[in-house]
């Protein structure tokens, strides 16, 4: 069953407009948020984060919609990139128009602007995150090719020293992925997986997006509680 704004898929419900509330229910949110005067619950220093999200054609793009989702719920500000590839997969596994997703970022950009601010060191984001990241654009980032917004985003994110992180999306992995995994990992990316821990026992496939989510969010130092920590 699906209307617009809404997903039922499997196991998880999500709405793109009000927000997921964790009692069962939902919140009604704001679709414009005034980012002078919210307290900031994303931070780097003094400053709000300013997070670049890249949506490519791999499968688990849930898992970028969560990641947005929540980011925003933090405060944070989004800029958005989703490929082509991206966009039909997205359709296809959730059924979320990514339009309504766009309408709701901070800033949309096309994956074949190259002339798009992301594609410059001067122009300031903190953060990047690649999710899900197919192993084609894993391995351009990897070997230096720049011919999308979004490899070319990382290959600044890499030279500014600036965080990247990269969630692959496939199984078995070949000798070659996994050598251009070390690769990025070496220049300074943090991959990500998505594999998900069992120790918080998960009760649905909302849970397992949710623990990946988490462990994104924590790589960029936003708080969360999308799971119960080792522990605790």
């Amino acid at each position: 069953m699906y209307n617009e704004g809404y997903v039922y898929k499997e196991e998880y419900a999500y709405n793109l407009e009000y927000g997921y509330d964790e009692g069962g229910g939902y919140h009604k949110g704001s679709k414009t948020r005034d980012c002078t005067t919210v307290p900031r619950s994303c931070t780097m220093g003094d400053a709000f984060m300013n997070v670049l999200i890249g949506i490519t054609g791999a499968s688990g793009t849930i898992h970028g919609v969560r990641l947005f989702q929540k980011l925003q719920e933090a405060d944070c500000r989004i800029e958005l990139i989703i490929t082509g590839c991206g966009k039909n997969v997205l359709k296809m596994e959730s059924n979320i128009d990514s339009a309504r997703l766009e309408e709701l970022a901070d800033a949309v950009h096309d994956d074949s602007d190259l002339a798009a601010p992301p594609s410059s060191g001067t122009y300031r984001y903190d953060a990047m995150v690649i999710c899900p990241c197919t192993m084609s654009t894993l391995s351009k980032i990897a070997t230096g090719i720049s011919d999308t917004l979004i490899t070319r985003a990382a290959a600044v994110c890499l030279k500014e020293r600036r965080k990247l992180i990269i969630v692959p999306r496939e199984t078995p992995l070949a000798t070659i992925h996994l050598r251009n995994m070390v690769t990025l990992s070496e220049a300074g990316a943090i991959i990500l997986p998505p594999s998900p821990g069992f120790y918080h026992q998960p009760e649905s496939v909302r849970d397992m997006v949710d623990f990946i989510v988490g462990k994104i969010m924590d790589s960029l130092g936003v708080d969360h509680e999308l799971f119960r920590r080792w522990g605790t």
